[in-house]
């Protein structure tokens, strides 16, 4: 749309302007995101090009081009960065590019940053309730047996933890949920329920800067050798 609004929900929001992103190469804009060509280069291997999307929640999502047939999707930048064979991998706010006015031009130099940027004060500090605590929304797991959705509160490092490892697992089930003793016979929530998440902004927000985490010291856990909790304590450990 014209002006760099993006349209969700019936509402318009604007992310980037087109003069922000006027010089830069191969720029698609969606309903939610942005979308422009990426890379990052190896001495060895050379350049690895992608493709990156932007998120208006401050997520950052590459898809590999590396070669014809390569498979890697939805990448952290972190993750790509690895996949490239980048030697001095682990900075991949100045590894990864963007090609402005044909040349290339490190992220963390571009406004493409801007809603990851927001989003991660949101996590260390700003993004906190009312009682000045980091606030997670709830989330749901859907039963691998009876295909119901069961609620997880996201309120203590515990509790994140729980939800953190059922995500994990491809074979969860309503006996495994740990503090709810639920079966899979019992009632799924009310889709009326189901919408009061616990944002402390709106109770039956969709999704926000307030309630929507990408990533913190409670939901992220060093001792875990997932991808997603990987990235974050290297990031944390780099910045």
């Amino acid at each position: 749309m014209a002006n760099g609004l993006e349209r969700e929900s019936g509402l318009v929001v604007m992310m980037f302007s087109d003069e922000e992103l006027s010089e830069m190469s191969g720029v698609k804009r969606s309903g939610d995101h942005i979308e422009v060509t990426c890379g990052c280069t190896s001495h060895r291997y050379g350049d690895a090009v992608g493709r990156l999307r932007v998120f208006i929640n401050g997520e950052l999502e590459i898809t590999c081009e590396c070669t014809p047939g390569c498979q890697e999707d939805k990448l952290t930048p972190a993750a790509f960065e690895k996949h490239s064979g980048r030697e001095t991998a682990r900075k991949w706010k100045n590894n990864v590019w963007v090609i402005v006015n044909g040349e290339k031009v490190p992220l963390f130099k571009t406004v493409l940053l801007k809603y990851y940027n927001q989003a991660s004060k949101s996590a260390n500090g700003s993004h906190r309730s009312q009682n000045g605590r980091v606030c997670h929304r709830d989330e749901f797991i859907r039963c691998t047996r009876c295909n119901k959705e069961r609620r997880f509160r996201l309120r203590t490092k515990e509790e994140c933890r729980m939800h953190h490892d059922a995500l994990a697992d491809v074979n969860w089930k309503c006996a495994d949920l740990p503090y709810d003793k639920i079966t899979c016979d019992d009632e799924e929530e009310r889709a009326s329920r189901r919408v009061y998440r616990g944002c402390s902004r709106s109770p039956t927000c969709k999704g926000c800067t307030s309630c929507v985490c990408f990533g913190c010291n409670i939901c992220r856990f060093s001792d875990c050798s997932c991808q997603t909790c990987t990235d974050f304590t290297r990031n944390a450990k780099v910045e």
